[in-house]
């Protein structure tokens, strides 16, 4: 794997602080905020320096029972060529469920889910990585993702589904230290087994984050600093391997950055401490265990569309799954909707104020989305109008204005335009 280095990754909201810190070597940024032909200024800028920037996807669910999308796959491999980086990486996750493969409505979940650590599952996808392989002009690595939920019967523990993972595809690992420590707390996983059974050699390089605890679950935020737990989970890892690269993730509440300067340095002082790595024996994958049988794409659909309906729609909790687990992930996913239809498509939010959150938690109970972010806020909207909110007359027509704009097949040309303006003077 390529030597990265110290990095951190990018956000416009924290574009000019990323340039201005000491000792970056790369930068993560995620893909699908990204236009190939119109890169922000700042990447420009640090492309220019020297600096790496690798491109991070969050959209394309390979771990889901679908092929991958073409489209999807190729708006990727657009990116790491505009960006010139020698690897893309994505999770192992599913976004999206439903569909053709169930004869149901396509549900999109708005985040990473996890996969069941199956046979079905696990061969799927293997399929999926190598279809997403011969697609993308660079070497693919993987991200192990946090949970929230267990799925009943799963017949492989973390390491082995991601050791043999790698064994039939050759995909490269991006290790989450942050999500290992979530999945300890939430999921009682030992950190130290996984690395254990995890084919260290194939590790493209590794995540730090910070989250909280809240009740007795810890809540993967990228909002709070990184804890101590974190940083020993790093040490385990530097002490079993040298990381080609290590990266700072930071997605919300940005502090200043002195403060991001001196979580790099908490890095830069765990990976130096470490004790350097020793020969590694590592548990061997359970090879043996029965391959998925025919079939293995639709029981994976109808169990995905499941989980999902119960996750955004409020059907029954399928059976073998923790309800109450079940429901902190659903309230998780609703309240990420939320914020994320604010920054997206903030009108509606800034129009109805701090009435915002409770409106749109109540239209997610049985409102699932369909369409992605963009399209929710325009189901918000409208559900909104259908129940004549805003109070305010003046706001409920500027929200009626701002649904017409776009929700029609197309935005209104220039003449539309001046003429809702020249009607509005009048």
């Amino acid at each position: 794997m390529k030597h990265l280095g110290i990095g951190i990754g990018w956000r416009p909201e924290i574009a000019g602080a990323v340039e201005g810190l000491d000792g970056i070597d790369w930068v993560e940024a995620v893909a699908e905020n990204l236009c190939p032909g119109h890169l922000p200024d700042s990447l420009l800028r640090l492309r220019e320096r020297g600096v790496t920037v690798v491109p991070h996807g969050v959209s394309l669910g390979l771990g889901g029972a679908d092929r991958p999308d073409p489209r999807r796959l190729a708006d990727l491999a657009a990116r790491a060529e505009a960006l010139g980086s020698p690897l893309v990486t994505e999770h192992i996750a599913f976004v999206r469920a439903g569909g053709e493969l169930t004869a149901s409505p396509r549900l999109e979940a708005g985040h990473l889910l996890p996969v069941p650590r199956t046979r079905d599952a696990l061969r799927v996808l293997c399929e999926n990585v190598r279809i997403a392989q011969d697609a993308l002009p660079v070497p693919l690595a993987l991200e192990n993702i946090a949970a929230l939920i267990d799925w009943p019967d799963e017949e492989l523990t973390e390491g082995q589904f991601l050791s043999e993972l790698v064994e039939r595809t050759g995909v490269g690992l991006l290790i989450d230290v942050a999500n290992l420590h979530t999945n300890r707390v939430n999921r009682g996983e030992n950190p130290a087994k996984v690395l254990a059974d995890l084919p260290l050699e194939a590790i493209a390089y590794v995540h730090v984050a910070g989250g909280i605890e809240r009740d007795g679950v810890w809540h993967d935020t990228h909002a709070h600093p990184v804890p101590q737990a974190v940083l020993d989970v790093l040490a385990d890892l530097a002490a079993r391997v040298s990381p080609p690269g290590v990266l700072l993730e930071r997605d919300d509440a940005f502090p200043p950055a002195a403060e991001l300067a001196a979580e790099l340095g908490a890095i830069r002082a765990t990976l130096a401490s470490a004790e350097p790595p020793a020969p590694v024996t590592r548990s061997a994958p359970a090879a043996a265990a029965q391959e998925a049988g025919p079939g293995y794409r639709d029981r994976l659909a109808l169990a995905q569309a499941a989980l999902l309906s119960s996750l955004t729609a409020g059907t029954p909790a399928p059976t073998g799954f923790d309800g109450r687990r079940l429901r902190i992930q659903a309230r998780s996913l609703a309240a990420k909707r939320a914020d994320v239809v604010a920054k997206v498509a903030p009108e509606p939010a800034t129009l109805l104020g701090p009435d915002y959150r409770e409106a749109f938690l109540e239209y997610a109970k049985c409102r699932p989305m369909y369409g992605g972010y963009r399209q929710d806020a325009l189901d918000f909207a409208r559900f909104l109008l259908d129940s004549g909110r805003p109070a305010d007359a003046e706001a409920r027509r500027a929200l009626a204005r701002w649904w017409k704009d776009r929700a029609g097949p197309r935005p209104p040309g220039r003449a539309s335009r001046l003429l809702r303006t020249l009607t509005r003077a009048a």
